[in-house]
């Protein structure tokens, strides 16, 4: 061989994942529970957010769709109460 040249690692597993991975860089088992212990901390925070953030959506949705709506009443002319109604049918006019 003439030309010798070295191989970054990083670059093996990001162009040949189906060959080549990368081992964790941890030394010992106490440093990998650590990390592990402090990612599910993080994680265990991020949902509990969620969840509040989850549970203040729906509080203002169901405090939206409890006010009560104000129904507006339609005016007509010579409407002088709750028994005189439009008729159903005009009556029927024949000749001029």
């Amino acid at each position: 061989m003439q030309c010798v040249t070295c191989v970054d690692g990083h670059w093996l597993a990001e162009l040949g994942p189906m060959f080549f991975s990368l081992k964790d860089t941890l030394k010992t088992r106490s440093e990998r529970a650590r990390k592990e212990t402090s990612e599910k901390l993080t994680m265990e925070e991020e949902m509990r957010l969620a969840q509040e953030k989850l549970k203040q959506m729906k509080e203002e949705a169901n405090a939206a769709v409890v006010t009560p709506s104000v129904r507006s009443r339609i005016v007509t002319p010579f409407n002088t109460g709750p028994t005189s109604a439009t008729p159903k049918r005009t009556p029927f006019r024949s000749g001029i």
